[in-house]
């Protein structure tokens, strides 16, 4: 049983996310540089995980499959930081 309190929370969790990746892509639109652009996307990735944990009502036992949303922002963070410091 999800409660009050916990879905408030998570919903702030999902705001928060949400407004880091709306600064990111502002940072983006600006310098043009793919590594902000990439941040943007993994955080908005991090921020539908945590809004389909409270919206889906999924039980915990059955939350395996959100994490590869997980896995992919991390993974699209990690392939970010990778290119760029390769290029120089």
């Amino acid at each position: 049983m999800i409660t009050i309190g916990y879905a408030f929370l998570a919903g702030a969790v999902t705001m928060g996310f949400s407004v880091a990746a709306l600064f990111f892509l502002r940072f983006w639109k600006r310098t043009h540089d793919g590594l902000f652009l990439a941040f943007a996307l993994a955080f908005l990735l991090l921020g539908l995980n945590q809004a389909l944990v409270i919206l889906a009502r999924i039980p915990v036992e059955d939350r395996s499959p959100l994490f590869l949303l997980r896995l992919a922002a991390f993974a699209i963070i990690i392939w970010a930081v990778f290119q760029k410091s390769r290029r120089r």
